[in-house]
């Protein structure tokens, strides 16, 4: 054991993790240069389109120290962004040491410190690294004044490298050797192993990622889940190198793979404990703190059919993403469906490409929303996530919807333009301070369900992508809220409608009706969009007819003849708007998400 190191790479989003992966993959010769492709560990196609890591890979590191032993690396690399932070804290839990990565460039940021404190959470050793050293805007020293005053890590620690070039990756592979500890454990103790993580293989079943902490598993053992008391036999085990590789064993202080043909989903849970059913553990490992969903939306498929495989398919994803969360869900207008609960709305839209890529299937979003809680008169107290579910507008005595307390950094230039963004969303108790000469720590407490629709997309934009944001939650409050409905053709669509604040809901509205315009095609007949509280209509449009000239074959003459050709038009445009029935194509329903204003 004394030969095992496992660590993993912690960060802010765009540090530079997976580049620096990479190198540490190279420098270990565990692939040839042929086979190498950047972003190695991202294996995702959707993360490779976007440059961001959304799953934690683990993957174990021979390394040959300057002492002339051989180490086993088993290295984590996690995400940065703030909806996948229960993520980070997951692969944590397997490991004894970490690297903080700093952008040379950018300084320490929002998710350096969130991170950092998840890491301290767990009593990690903390090895702190400032990267891109090669750019030219790098200013590594005021950087590393920075983690000594904010963060209060040594300054001897800090290692300098650039994970694109390759320069300072010897030294920190050395570090990792010399200051990180070996595991605990004693191998000949009760198996005790915590799953951390898992995905489905059509062939092999549940493949189960886990930390042995004590004991040892190998193939022909029955282990046994603590949670559900499941037995299975153990097919293989191994260690997860570029391919898995199967061991004979594997024992305390190694993170492994089991395959055990655990064909059922929910049986394997992520924070379970497995054991050996022949000689189990007396108590189970604490498992992970449950994860809280903010963002809450349905999904439906588009064809009925597909209904079932939906299902299915948001299990698996489960399995892997152990964030979601769900439940069934029917609408007036889209049929049966699963109301769905998400970290943000980033995690929204990973789980629907996710749903659409690897599962083929073709869905219906509904419009986001948050928990909010209704205080009625007759002093009980309903959580609606769903609009579908607001009480009737006479029984509500009072209306709490949560806060968050957001912590921005952004350079000093932008504070002004950041300010008024926050003003805009509601935002209240406002205050700052600097961190370091030209970069400001703006905290602000908004309502969630401003933040969800696309505060972040703004803030990137207002502060030319040097703004980080990062939320915690903090409580609900008292709030003036309505059910805005959306009527195209008369008719209300049920998956478009939203709860806003009062005073927000003409703009909100308006901007609803205007993106439907946009989207839905023209009809031989003129539909009219509106948006309603209750049974007042508070913006409308009008998307206007196809319609063919009549009157063309009229040259001159009396005006009658044209007036008659035109009226028997219009009366057959009218007939066709009462029995006409419109299809709002999906595109329209995502584009109401997005607001320009």
């Amino acid at each position: 054991m004394d030969n095992i190191r496992n660590f993993s790479i912690i960060a802010h989003i765009d540090h530079g993790k997976s580049t620096l992966a990479d190198r540490m993959i190279q420098k270990c010769g565990l692939i040839t240069s042929r086979e190498f492709k950047d972003q190695l560990l991202d294996n995702m196609d959707i993360e490779r389109e976007r440059g961001i890591t959304i799953k934690s890979q683990t993957i174990c590191l021979p390394y040959t120290a300057k002492d002339g032993k051989t180490y086993a690396l088993n290295l984590v690399d996690t995400p940065g962004h703030v909806d996948f932070s229960y993520e980070v804290s997951r692969a944590l839990t397997s490991c004894e040491g970490a690297l903080l990565l700093i952008d040379a460039a950018q300084g320490v940021e929002a998710q350096t410190l969130a991170n950092l404190y998840l890491a301290m959470e767990n009593d990690l050793e903390i090895i702190p690294v400032i990267n891109k050293i090669d750019l030219p805007s790098a200013e590594p020293e005021k950087v590393a004044e920075q983690v000594e005053e904010d963060l209060g890590l040594d300054a001897d620690l800090i290692h300098l490298c650039s994970a694109k070039t390759g320069q300072g990756v010897d030294e920190i592979l050395e570090a990792i050797v010399q200051y990180l500890p070996p595991p605990k454990g004693n191998p000949d103790d009760f198996l005790q192993a915590l799953i951390f993580d898992a995905s489905y293989d059509s062939f092999r079943g549940t493949i189960i990622s886990c930390r042995i902490i004590n004991g040892r598993v190998k193939p022909g053992d029955t282990i046994v889940f603590m949670s559900n008391n499941m037995y299975y036999r153990v097919e293989e085990v191994g260690l997860f190198s570029y391919k898995r590789q199967a061991q004979k064993e594997l024992k305390a202080g190694q993170v492994g793979y089991i395959i055990a043909g655990v064909k059922t989903v929910q049986d394997t849970r992520p924070g379970d404990t497995i054991t050996n059913k022949d000689r189990p553990c007396p108590k189970p490992l604490p498992g992970f703190r449950e994860v809280q969903q903010v963002v809450f939306s349905s999904i439906y498929p588009i064809t009925t059919d597909e209904y079932e495989s939906l299902g299915s398919a948001l299990e698996k994803l489960q399995l892997n993403d152990a964030a979601l969360q769900f439940q069934k869900d029917s609408s007036a207008a889209l049929g049966f469906g699963f109301r769905c609960g998400f970290l943000g709305l980033l995690h929204l839209e990973v789980v629907q490409e996710r749903l659409e890529r690897e599962f083929d299937i073709s869905l219906i979003l509904t419009v986001p929303s948050v928990r909010y809680y209704f205080h009625l008169n007759n002093g009980d107290v309903l959580e609606v996530d769903n609009p579908d579910h607001y009480p009737d507008p006479g029984t509500i005595n009072t209306i709490e919807e949560p806060y968050i307390k957001a912590t921005i950094l952004i350079p000093e230039k932008y504070m002004g333009a950041v300010m008024n963004l926050c003003m805009d969303r509601r935002g209240a108790n406002t205050n700052y301070h600097y961190p370091m000469p030209g970069r400001i720590e703006f905290t602000c407490e908004l309502p969630l369900a401003e933040v969800i629709y696309d505060f972040y997309d703004k803030l990137k934009s207002i502060t030319q992508g040097y703004g980080s944001f990062d939320y915690e939650m903090l409580d609900y409050r008292q709030s003036d809220l309505v059910k805005l409905d959306i009527l195209v053709n008369g008719e209300n669509v049920d998956a478009l409608s939203q709860l806003v604040h009062r005073q927000n809901s003409r703009a909100r509205g308006l901007n609803a009706c205007e993106k439907l315009k946009e989207e839905i095609p023209r009809q031989m007949f003129k539909i009219a969009i509106q948006a309603a509280i209750g049974g007042t209509i508070i913006a409308r449009t009008t998307i206007s007819a196809l319609r063919k000239d009549v009157t063309s074959k009229c040259y001159g003459g009396d005006i009658t003849r044209k007036r008659k050709l035109l009226e028997k038009q219009k009366a057959g445009k009218k007939r066709m708007k009462t029995v006409g029935n419109v299809d709002i194509p999906q595109k329209a329903f995502l584009s109401v998400l997005k607001s320009d204003q």
